[in-house]
């Protein structure tokens, strides 16, 4: 089984996450835009039990465009986001993509929220 390691910039806070993930997701609502920063957000989706958060993380709950709770868990020293628990799916788990160590688990198998995204962005998608 592959296993795979996303830390936040100091190291502090890491994610093990088992096997294959679900989905891999670029977004590009407002509010990840604003999250990370950038132009968009890249979550890899695991089942939730896969996914396992260590060390010390403080977290921020807002409102998704689903009207449903998503739960961000980031390092109290750095400010990485580094994981996230939508309410809307439950049993997932989203890893940001740029954490993991090695190359991670692949590109975007979708894009959502396009409406939203800057104009100067060329994402390719990959078929699943």
């Amino acid at each position: 089984m592959t296993t795979r390691t996303a830390a936040c910039t100091c190291g502090a806070l890491t994610v093990t996450a088992a096997g294959e993930p679900v989905k891999i997701s670029a977004c590009h609502c407002h509010a990840c835009q604003r999250r990370t920063g950038s132009a968009f957000s890249v979550a890899v989706f695991y089942d939730r039990d896969q996914v396992a958060l260590n060390g010390p993380s403080q977290t921020f709950v807002r409102p998704g465009d689903s009207g449903r709770n998503v739960e961000f868990h980031f390092c109290p020293t750095c400010g990485t986001s580094i994981l996230w628990y939508p309410e809307f799916r439950p049993q997932w788990a989203g890893v940001a993509i740029g954490c993991f160590a090695d190359a991670g688990p692949g590109g975007p198998t979708q894009a959502v929220y396009e409406d939203f995204r800057q104009p100067w962005v060329t994402l390719a998608v990959k078929s699943g």
